[in-house]
């Protein structure tokens, strides 16, 4: 009788083969380490010969009438260019954030004074830094690209920074009370604090932040490669002035080839850096209840499972750790408030001195402001208030707009990573792509369908903008508790009672964040929106922004420096009047643990 197939007896055969199934695993375990260790090599030598060729550019000297060859074969080189200076440009603006953020958020005596430059930085535009930033670079370095190079570095840097800063700032001021207790309990040094709590507790809405300020940096790589000042026309290879390059010729091809390498670099920069580096804070998230669902990364479980970077961390990266903290601790294990409350007052004659230093330097740059304002008249001050206006009205109708969608979009994918998983790659695609370069296309279909530059000039800033608030609002869903989520499960929330009592109040502080970073860069990208060469012809939008480009254009400095101290006092006022209530509010009714 023949037995079914479910009752058949074993061969004997799978019997003998057990223990070379066995071995052949046992090999496989052996060698996928050694593996990674070879993929992770392969990684620094690649990164090794990106820095060889680009110091070779930045040592050699300066070329005074650089041609951007529009050919794809020239690509590759360019975007390496590119990605260089984007790389430096957010590291000194994360180690700026960090420092900035952490002196404003415990030294009281110089709080207000760094938060009212905070506001004042973020709303100057790019190109109000452009002419002091290049000409300076240009005069230490007169013979080398490096002037250049760090001139470009650091206008990038000019539109990265602020809202990192603001977003550390505001977690700093958010921390729980319970571990900040806890911190004093157990004796952590200032140090060991920054590193354990201050830098983990806001590494979610840090890392989202670093994401839209690179994104952000893609939006002004254009002006920062490639621009005229007066006379002079700055040119630097790289992806940037090759996009604007294409646009300015018109050239479709070109242009969809520079976005595709573009697209190609920001795909790659979410599932090499990002999507790691997310799944690795998800650690952080402050809560009781772990959740279920994390987001999980193939190169970071590549990375940790590493035996030579195991190896380092162990015996090189991990014991300098203990030293540093040991080191650190034997100075005292003071909060950092309560060292700044019982920080002994300087003495009068360094507090004079001090003040003194700091207020000869404002009188002498107020008198040099008021010496190159003197050859305008009020017809001038008239128009950049006017423009002022039309700008303004142009930057609301963008953050109504924005605000609309990405709120419930970002807490979309914030509760849900298999969401997240698609939809974050692919905002990080449409927030990096920049709009500048896709912006011909889009002006003609407007104007072929009765639009104009103002429809225009707000579509651009939209875009510029809205990954902002869309960024903060998913970092701030993330950032919910998982405890509170289940609160409202068993309790049978109703959606409204939801976003009332658990959504809406666990994003305002990340929401708040993401409108005032926002504000400053619809402001920012108003000289691009309001202000563009297509081919032969500039098509301009009355408003502050075209004020601003057109006198960088023209060598203006008079009329380029009364447009940034309005559209700076215009933004230091909203600031005022609106976001910094908010923040207050954030501080004190929304804050987890308060």
């Amino acid at each position: 009788m023949k037995l079914p197939r479910r009752f058949k007896r074993p061969h004997s055969r799978n019997i003998l083969e057990l223990p070379q199934t066995l071995a052949r695993s046992q090999v496989l375990q052996r060698s996928w380490p050694f593996l990674l260790d070879i993929f992770v090599a392969l990684i620094g030598l690649a990164c090794f010969y990106g820095i060889v060729q680009i110091a070779r550019l930045w040592i050699g000297h300066a070329e005074p009438d650089v041609v951007i060859s529009l050919s794809p074969r020239a690509l590759p080189l360019y975007a390496l260019y590119s990605i260089a200076r984007m790389g430096l440009a957010y590291l000194l603006s994360l180690l700026f954030a960090v420092a900035y953020g952490y002196i404003a958020a415990y030294n009281k005596r110089v709080e207000a004074l760094m938060i009212a430059a905070l506001d004042i930085l973020q709303s100057i535009p790019v190109l109000s830094f452009l002419p002091g930033v290049m000409l300076a670079m240009v005069a230490l370095f007169p013979s080398r690209q490096i002037g250049l190079e760090l001139g470009a570095i650091i206008l990038i840097f000019t539109g990265q920074v602020w809202n990192m800063a603001f977003s550390f700032y505001s977690s700093l001021k958010s921390l729980p009370k319970e571990l900040v207790e806890a911190s004093s309990i157990y004796g952590y040094s200032r140090f060991q604090r920054l590193l354990q709590l201050e830098l983990p507790f806001s590494a979610i809405g840090l890392i989202w932040n670093s994401m839209v300020s690179v994104a952000g940096g893609w939006f002004f790589l254009m002006a920062c490669e490639m621009f005229v000042l007066g006379s002079r026309d700055f040119r630097l290879p790289g992806l940037g002035s090759y996009l604007q390059t294409a646009a300015s010729a018109g050239n479709v091809p070109a242009i969809l080839w520079g976005l595709a390498v573009m697209i190609a670099i920001i795909v790659a920069t979410d599932q090499l850096l990002w999507r790691p580096i997310i799944a690795w804070s998800d650690r952080f998230k402050f809560e009781q209840t772990e959740s279920s669902k994390r987001v999980r990364s193939p190169l970071l479980y590549a990375l940790q499972e590493s035996t030579v970077l195991r190896s380092i961390k162990n015996h090189t990266f991990r014991p300098w750790l203990e030293s540093l903290y040991r080191r650190f601790s034997t100075h005292g294990v003071q909060s950092p408030e309560y060292a700044a409350a019982n920080r002994p007052a300087p003495s009068r004659l360094v507090r004079g001195l001090v003040y003194g230093a700091v207020l000869s330097v404002v009188l002498v740059s107020a008198g040099q402001a008021l010496h190159l304002l003197r050859v305008l008249h009020w017809s001038d001050l008239r128009l950049i208030l006017l423009g002022a206006g039309a700008t303004f009205i142009r930057v609301l109708v963008s953050l109504l707009l924005a605000t609309l969608w990405t709120v419930p979009a970002g807490v979309a994918i914030g509760f849900h990573p298999r969401l997240a998983r698609i939809a974050q790659p692919l905002a990080q695609i449409a927030a990096s792509v920049p709009a500048t370069a896709l912006f011909p296309v889009l002006l003609l279909i407007l104007i072929r369908n009765g639009g104009g530059m103002n429809t225009a000039a707000i579509l651009l800033m939209l875009l510029g903008t809205q990954w902002y608030i869309l960024f903060n609002v998913i970092a701030g869903a993330i950032a919910i508790p998982t405890d509170l989520k289940e609160v409202a499960r068993l309790f049978h929330f109703t959606e409204w009672q939801r976003w009332k009592t658990v959504i809406l109040p666990g994003i305002f502080p990340f929401l708040v964040t993401g409108l005032v970073t926002a504000s400053g860069g619809a402001w920012n990208a108003s000289i691009i929106a309001e202000y563009f060469r297509l081919k032969s012809n500039t098509l301009t939008a009355f408003g502050l922004g075209a004020e601003i480009s057109a006198a960088t254009d023209r060598g203006a400095f008079a009329v380029l420096l009364l447009a940034t101290i309005v559209m700076a006092l215009m933004v230091v006022t909203i600031n005022r009047l609106v976001w910094r209530p908010m923040f207050r509010l954030a501080e004190t009714k929304y804050r987890l643990g308060a």
